[in-house]
């Protein structure tokens, strides 16, 4: 008798939370909501750089992702592009575009353009969202920004760039007592049609101790034909038993192309040596680096029913149904 009555407490116990939860704690005692789904993943699968329009100070790049979707719709998707100065580590530049709601399976292709300084080097960052919260991330780094060269100050002809051949020479015509006439020449190489009437080299000298320009001229540089290399020659007098560095200028319609240096050694006491280092800057891209994100837990083909915490009526019945066999049986 004693067990029969602990039972039917213990029932009743268990009644009475059920229905102290269900008025207490919304959705404690409410049965599973079949709307709610698990968002498919969104995941970033490879990333690309273009240049775009190219200014004296800024460079556009245009960015390109590609995203990959499955499973479940993703809803309210946006992709975040950020340019960070890859020296001072400063946000430079960025973009939020809205892609939306991801309800086919495969690849979207997002793009954005963003501008910076034309002048070294940037991190690129994409981080994905769906539905405000982060899910992916990818980075890619350039350098060499500086060497993206603006349409008016690209040309087909430059100085030629030889591990022997010295672009600039040096020769004397003259040497008197107190002034040398000096002929100057620059070679020059085309690797497209030159533009015949607005191509110049301007040559300047200057003394080397206290740099000092002691003379100036320009020359006509147009009419190279295409895959030939040529020289430009002009004379100069200067002040004697001074040394001189040359520095040659290729203008077009008075924009600077392309430079070239050169010496001169006419003080039989000393003799310079042109130490000027030419540093060679490319542009150049970084491979595509998936960061990853927080991982997206897999689910089979089909929407996933999200599963609603709570009791549920059927414990209270299945209590006392319980409780009711147990005490039939012990009588």
């Amino acid at each position: 008798m004693d067990n029969e009555r602990a039972l039917l407490g213990g029932a009743v116990v268990v009644v009475v939370a059920a229905l102290l939860a269900a008025a207490v704690v919304p959705g404690a005692v409410t049965p599973p909501d079949d709307d709610p789904v698990r968002p498919g993943p969104v995941r970033v699968v490879d990333a690309d750089i273009a240049t775009g329009e190219i200014t004296g100070r800024t460079a556009e790049l245009d960015l390109f992702a590609t995203l990959d979707h499955r499973g479940n719709p993703a809803k309210n998707v946006t992709v975040r592009f950020e340019a960070t100065d890859a020296e001072s580590g400063l946000l430079v530049a960025e973009d939020v575009v809205a892609v939306g709601d991801l309800t086919a399976e495969g690849e979207r292709r997002v793009s954005t353009t963003l501008t910076v300084p034309r002048d070294g080097g940037y991190e690129l960052e994409g981080v994905v969202y769906r539905n405000g919260t982060r899910v992916d991330e990818f980075s890619r780094r350039v350098s060499g920004v500086e060497a993206l060269t603006p349409p008016y100050a690209e040309s087909n002809v430059s100085f030629v760039d030889d591990p022997v051949l010295e672009p600039v020479t040096v020769s004397i015509v003259d040497a008197g007592a107190d002034r040398t006439t000096l002929e100057l020449g620059g070679w020059l190489t085309a690797v497209g049609p030159s533009e015949a009437d607005s191509l110049s080299v301007t040559f300047v000298v200057r003394q080397a101790e206290s740099n000092v320009v002691a003379a100036r001229t320009s020359v006509d540089a147009g009419g190279l034909e295409e895959g030939r290399s040529e020289t430009v020659t002009t004379e100069v007098s200067v002040p004697s038993e001074y040394n001189y560095y040359v520095d040659a200028i290729l203008t077009r319609e008075g924009v600077i192309v392309d430079t070239a240096g050169g010496v001169v050694n006419l003080d039989p006491t000393e003799t310079i040596d042109r130490d000027e280092s030419r540093r060679d800057v490319e542009f150049n891209a970084s491979d595509f680096d998936r960061d990853g994100g927080p991982p997206d837990r897999q689910t089979a083909p089909g929407e996933t029913p999200a599963q609603t915490p709570g009791f549920g009526p059927a414990v209270a019945v299945l209590a006392l149904l319980t409780a009711g066999l147990l005490a039939r049986r012990r009588r």
